[in-house]
């Protein structure tokens, strides 16, 4: 018997209902009897009121875009299943609400070594010591370490590093000339990781490489045939980027600040990489800017620590590099097309915490459980794969950014993990946000042109070109002269 009837059959409505359609149906299967742009089209994605109706639609719209054009199936599966706190799939179980969300990080005890998760990958792209396959002591005291170089005087250690580049960069907006913030986010993720690990290298090679080794190590995930050339150009791309951060290191400037790149010619070039899959946005980094922590503040020649050895900094240029890049002008771009500008000067913090709700740079988490555990209630089993979804958890699936009514603090900062699982670049990512913002919006800019980049690691934008909606105004310190007598 065919699983679907023609419409005209009394038992379609019944047979096509999502709760019997995940009972029914492997995932697999699914994806081959659903065609995406039907269900895409039928699926409600929009809030049904919002402080900002045609201004959020649209924002809310372009932003859709990101998992339409790379992961257009995956991302029907997880809508079917957005509006159920938790979903088992045979092994599979998918966590969407706040509390499932939680206790799939604090309450179930995870592999970090598995196929297809965080640590899994790490050790296949740099076969080292990592932090995400230690336990005990040995993990809780390099998370301190992290945590206490991303701290608030970390921060202030490393802003003028991205402020720098901020002010070149977006200095054609005073012009009244168009930038592409995608590429201006990629040469500040990759000065401020260069700093991070007091590499002297140019930013946009950096970046590059990340972004390179993280899509390509993605390419392996996908569903479907792997073939050895895929297996190839992860290992070639991890060993570019190893080959990168194992260059000469440059010293700590005065006081333990951070050694700043030399300054590097905008890129031109197009990112290349392999093809991804949402499934694996999160094997590369546990969250925002973790991972890349670890060599900011004062202290040993980098070279001398705990975190010199390749392997661990290439996971943390994978990590800062991929999230910032990804997520950065997403969020700029849902300011601009909901016309947000008003609160970068009015509630700054509540704006930053609300676009970081809502784009979620890190959608989802794929865990592995080591033992048994609850989940919402539901039991979970050694073996079974977790998909932990933190855009869903966060509302950012039906909740539009409002900083006049932000969503508590509980639930926004879920976008950063949970527990001893908790992002601790945490601070390190909303300031850089929070920077870009303010940099941003004195031109008031508005999106000309935005490009979905369908290769890459995390959802995101390829090129994202922004345009001054106000008049050309000198730069503070051009002001214009009166003419000699």
């Amino acid at each position: 018997m065919s699983f679907f009837r023609p419409p005209s059959s009394p038992r379609f409505s019944r047979a096509a209902s999502p709760s019997r359609f995940l009972r029914a149906a492997s995932p697999s299967r699914f994806l081959r009897a659903a065609s995406p742009s039907r269900f895409l089209r039928a699926a409600s994605f929009f809030p049904a009121s919002s402080p900002r109706p045609d201004a959020s639609f649209l924002a809310r719209r372009r932003d859709r875009l990101v998992y339409l054009r790379s992961h257009p199936l995956l991302f029907a599966l997880l809508a079917a299943t957005r509006n159920q706190p938790s979903v088992r799939l045979g092994g599979t179980v998918i966590v969407s609400s706040p509390e499932a969300f939680t206790d799939g990080l604090t309450r179930v005890p995870l592999d970090r070594t598995a196929e297809g998760t965080t640590g899994g990958a790490a050790g296949r792209l740099t076969g080292g010591d990592l932090l995400f396959d230690q336990d005990g002591d040995e993990h809780r005291g390099r998370r301190r370490e992290v945590a206490d170089s991303l701290g608030a005087a970390g921060v202030e250690r490393l802003r003028p590093v991205w402020r720098e580049v901020l002010d070149r960069r977006l200095a054609p907006l005073a012009a009244g000339r168009p930038i592409d913030l995608v590429d201006v986010i990629a040469e500040l993720a990759g000065a401020t990781t260069a700093a991070l690990l007091h590499l002297d290298i140019d930013p946009h090679e950096l970046a590059t490489a990340a972004r390179t080794a993280a899509a390509t190590a993605a390419r392996e995930h996908v569903p479907g045939l792997v073939l050895p050339r895929h297996r190839r150009a992860a290992r070639s791309a991890a060993d570019r980027l190893n080959a990168l951060v194992t260059q000469p290191r440059a010293d700590p400037g005065p006081s333990g600040s951070p050694h700043h790149p030399a300054r590097a010619r905008p890129s031109t070039a197009p990112h290349h990489s392999t093809g991804s899959d949402i499934s694996v946005i999160s094997s590369q980094s546990t969250c925002p800017h973790a991972s890349a922590a670890s060599n900011a503040s004062a202290g040993p020649h980098p070279s001398t620590t705990a975190y010199g050895d390749s392997g661990l900094a290439a996971m943390m240029a994978v990590a800062a590099i991929n999230t910032t890049v990804a997520g950065v002008p997403r969020a700029a771009a849902w300011c601009a097309d909901a016309n947000l500008w008003e609160y970068v000067e009015t509630a700054p913090d509540a704006l930053t915490a609300e676009l970081l709700r809502v784009t979620a740079p890190t959608p989802l988490l794929p865990r592995v459980a080591a033992a048994g555990g609850t989940v919402d209630g539901r039991p979970v089993r050694a073996g079974d794969r977790l998909i932990l979804i933190a855009r869903h958890a966060v509302g950012a699936h039906h909740r539009d950014p409002d900083p006049d009514d932000p969503a508590p603090p509980r639930v926004s900062q879920l976008v950063f993990g949970a527990g001893s699982h908790a992002c601790p670049g945490a601070r390190l990512a909303r300031a850089q946000l929070t920077d870009v913002l303010a940099a941003l919006a004195p031109y008031r800019p508005t999106v000309r042109h935005a490009v979905a980049d369908r290769n890459a690691a995390l959802p995101g934008w390829s090129s994202l070109i922004l345009t001054p909606a106000r008049p050309e105004r000198p730069a503070p310190d051009e002001s214009p002269q009166p003419p000699p007598p």
